[in-house]
């Protein structure tokens, strides 16, 4: 189907646009209060997830109502280890929590390398859904987390300021470390593929803990994994995000992707540097901008479309939009890169 708003997927392939296009990590949810309305007629956040109308219901609220350039699928990066027989709760106000952790040999003989159809056709079926219900009128990402962030929430068993259990296995079991990422991403590989055949325009890695490795044990345990990632999804423009990575820039130029998502830590002239001309940027507002007032959104978010400048770039915030985001302050972000991003592009 012929794409009504094409900007997004033309910027990640560095075609001209005649302005900036613009997308928020976490669009879907939290923010909008249409989104607790169905999430508080659910059991939970697994329930919404797994619930493919449902899921698509919430994926759709953003385009109508933040009016911005692309739908992400509401689901979640955690999918893939339920997948793999690594289940996960999301407790209330504490996020994931993993039952069971993988640590050893013995635990890892009960995973497996799950089959996107079987395992996660809900995410499939939802992005279905999606797509006849958004009838072309923009594009529709698909998503996965990198395989090093996947596997420090096994090995960690919830989220951590330091994921020193995770990081740890790199130094006393590096072998079992490898053999973990090696499942983690012949799943993900299946499962991002899968995304594209239900429908995605475009496919984004989430690496979100890919700032808490030394330099050398991202080239070894993360790098190498979201190359072949890269690699084997060509039919769809790929963005890769991996937060707090700034060591790591001039290695992402070297990946088969289209573009280079950058957090607000990033400075936008020395990462165009270290990625090369070849690649779009996404980002970086930083999310705590939403929280000043309108006046302060608008100037902030007209200095930053001026230092990336008009071609290459797709507006986003530097990680997801908190919670506790007043919507209006969204779409005076969303509607300034609307009507600024269309005249730095002239």
């Amino acid at each position: 189907m012929q794409l009504k708003n094409d900007l997004l997927i033309r910027a990640a392939k560095g075609e001209a646009v005649e302005r900036t296009p613009v997308w928020l990590m976490r669009q879907a949810g939290r923010i909008l209060p249409e989104y607790r309305a169905v999430r508080e007629s659910l059991s939970g956040f697994k329930e919404l997830v797994e619930t493919p109308d449902l899921a698509a219901e919430v994926t759709i609220q953003p385009v109508d109502i933040l009016d911005v350039d692309a739908a992400i699928i509401f689901s979640d990066i955690l999918v893939v280890p339920e997948a793999m027989g690594c289940t996960y709760e999301m407790v209330e106000k504490r996020g994931p929590l993993f039952p069971n952790t993988i640590r050893s040999e013995a635990d890892m003989k009960k995973l497996r390398v799950a089959d996107p159809h079987e395992h996660l056709n809900y995410v499939l079926e939802a992005i279905k859904v999606t797509k006849r219900a958004l009838n072309g009128r923009v594009p529709l990402i698909g998503f996965a987390g990198a395989p090093w962030t996947i596997l420090a929430y096994m090995v960690e068993g919830s989220g951590s300021k330091t994921f020193s259990h995770a990081r740890g296995m790199l130094y006393t079991n590096p072998k079992l470390a490898h053999q973990l990422l090696r499942m983690i991403t012949d799943t993900t590989i299946a499962y991002l593929q899968a995304q594209v055949q239900a429908g995605a325009n475009l496919i984004q890695v989430f690496d979100s803990w890919a700032g808490i490795l030394s330099p050398a044990h991202y080239r070894e345990f993360a790098l190498p994994y979201i190359s072949e990632i890269c690699d084997a999804i060509n039919e769809v423009p790929v963005t890769v995000f991996a937060k707090g990575a700034f060591f790591a820039l001039e290695d992402f130029s070297k990946l088969n992707c289209e573009t280079i998502g950058l957090d607000w830590n990033m400075e936008v002239a020395k990462a165009r540097q270290q990625v090369g001309p070849n690649k779009t940027l996404q980002g970086n507002m930083d999310p705590c901008l939403l929280y000043s007032s309108f006046d302060t959104i608008e100037r902030e978010t007209k200095k930053m479309l001026q230092e990336f400048g008009p071609q290459r770039h797709i507006a986003n915030l530097g990680h997801g939009v908190y919670p506790d985001t007043d919507p209006e302050k969204v779409k005076c972000f969303v509607q300034t890169v609307k009507e600024y991003g269309g005249v730095i592009s002239e």
